[in-house]
């Protein structure tokens, strides 16, 4: 059988008329000869009746596995809602928990990792019904305890469910049209990506980009399932993620598109350690930070100097280490992480130095900076940050609208 997942997010369930435009996609994958699984998650956001965070607040002294309990029932009554819903609209349907669809999961409560699929479930359900209702963001442990999977948990749902039926894409629903460029609310002309890559996405979405989870994406990668993130309230197509064979990198050459997109991380701190330290002297701070639970990021280690950043909720612990050491370090906890992401890049000269002609153009300082195969990362004061993205979205042509 052709099978496709459907996953439809907070705000596409919130109410019964958003609910309408999801079962027009349902509709969709029905008349093209799909069977269709579709991943809800929890009716709306804070602040609504029964989303996550709400039902939260109404027990906030419980922890662990009595707070999976209760996190589980939002989308227990979403998944009930809308196939009331479906049968109203005359199209059959049967309700899963994310248990009964085959997510086995850890005893990690209210961060359970995804142990084992077993599909067996949906696989015999399908057999007569043409539609699946599964409760997103949740499993089972072996132990038969109810979990969760995490913020995100719903994306995770999908594309696990996708993988453990073969399916021959997930559709991640939301309110946007696709993954973008940048973030719209910082440049107004950012684009919609029509395509791009696992690994770019993954970046992104690890660097604060919060359209797709990157577990999600990560699964999907693993098992060559193709990803198409659309807007619930459009028929667009939206953004395609599948793997980097599949796309025409020598078309984004040719066209100098060697980004993908520009993301941005805040809420952390430079420490740049000016002693100059022997190499037992790094090991020791860099075990001592280990022990502290202390992870770092853009890492720049030289004979005369150690830079780094941590998030902002690990400073006072860092100031500690380096203070007991007696090292000598200056810290600054106004700055943004700007990501600069494309596997198209890979090997093209130049592109580092149209990163600091377009920053010296417009008076932006690079505190610190780093390079992976597909990503490029700067360090820029917070208060320029906004300039630094926008000029360089449009140094490299990320401005320019792709055809549909």
């Amino acid at each position: 059988m052709k099978i496709i997942v459907q996953k439809f997010g907070g705000t596409s369930v919130a109410s019964s008329e958003s609910r309408q435009h999801c079962f027009k996609h349902i509709r969709q994958g029905l008349n093209e000869n799909y069977k269709v699984i579709v991943v809800v998650s929890a009716m709306g956001r804070t602040g609504d009746a029964y989303a996550t965070d709400t039902l939260i607040s109404l027990a906030p002294h419980i922890t662990g596995r009595e707070k999976d309990l209760l996190m589980n029932t939002g989308e227990l009554i979403s998944a009930c809602v809308f196939s009331s819903e479906l049968v109203e609209q005359g199209i059959s349907n049967r309700v899963l928990t994310g248990g009964q669809a085959g997510i086995i999961t850890n005893n990690e409560f209210n961060e359970a990792g995804i142990l084992e699929l077993k599909p067996e479930r949906m696989l015999k359900e399908l057999e007569t019904t043409d539609v699946l209702v599964v409760t997103g963001f949740q499993g089972i442990s072996d132990n038969l305890e109810i979990t969760t999977l995490g913020r995100g948990g719903s994306d995770t749902s999908a594309t696990a469910l996708g993988a453990s039926v073969n399916a021959e894409y997930v559709d991640i629903f939301t309110d946007v049209e696709g993954v973008m460029t940048a973030d719209p609310r910082i440049v107004q002309d950012a684009q919609i990506l029509l395509k791009t890559t696992y690994n770019e996405i993954c970046n992104l979405a690890h660097q604060g980009a919060k359209v797709i989870h990157p577990r999600a994406v990560e699964i999907a990668m693993q098992y060559n399932i193709p990803i198409r993130v659309r807007s619930t309230f459009s028929d667009f197509t939206g953004t395609l993620i599948t793997n980097q064979s599949e796309l025409d990198d020598q078309n984004q050459r040719d066209t100098g598109q060697f980004l993908t997109g520009i993301t941005q991380t805040s809420g952390i701190m430079q420490f740049v350690v000016k002693t100059n330290m022997s190499y037992s002297m790094q090991d020791e701070l860099f075990s001592l930070l280990e022990d502290s639970n202390v992870s770092l990021d853009l890492i720049n280690i030289t004979q005369d100097s150690v830079g780094f950043t941590v998030k902002k909720n690990k400073a006072k612990k860092v100031e500690e280490i380096l203070a007991n050491l007696n090292l000598a370090f200056e810290q600054r906890d106004d700055v943004v992480k700007i990501s600069l992401v494309g596997a198209s890049m890979s090997g093209v000269p130049g592109v580092v130095r149209k990163i600091v002609h377009t920053l010296y153009a417009n008076d932006i300082p690079i505190l610190q900076s780093t390079d992976s195969h597909t990503t490029i990362w700067v360090l820029v004061p917070e208060e320029q940050s906004k300039d630094a993205i926008r000029a360089l979205h449009n140094s490299f042509g990320l401005d320019k609208p792709l055809a549909r």
